[in-house]
């Protein structure tokens, strides 16, 4: 996991919420940002994933801390 992520802040937020938060938060970062996603939602932890791998970007990290999805995604293209 990189220490200087781009936190997007989901918590609340149930599918697909966190996962349109990433898109909209990617849509304005330039290459190479890290953006980290935090969720409650148990589901992100897989489907976040799975759209990245589908978007073309990368999967830095995927942990759970205290009930809490990070997932860290960095934009390639």
């Amino acid at each position: 996991m990189e220490a200087d992520a781009k936190v997007i802040d989901a918590r609340g937020s149930f599918c697909p919420g966190p996962l349109m938060e990433l898109i909209k938060g990617i849509r304005q970062e330039p290459v190479g940002t890290v953006l980290e996603v935090w969720s409650s939602d148990r589901g992100s932890a897989k489907d976040i994933p799975q759209w990245v791998a589908r978007a073309g970007h990368e999967v830095v990290g995927n942990v759970e801390e205290d009930g809490i999805f990070k997932v860290q995604v960095k934009k390639v293209k």
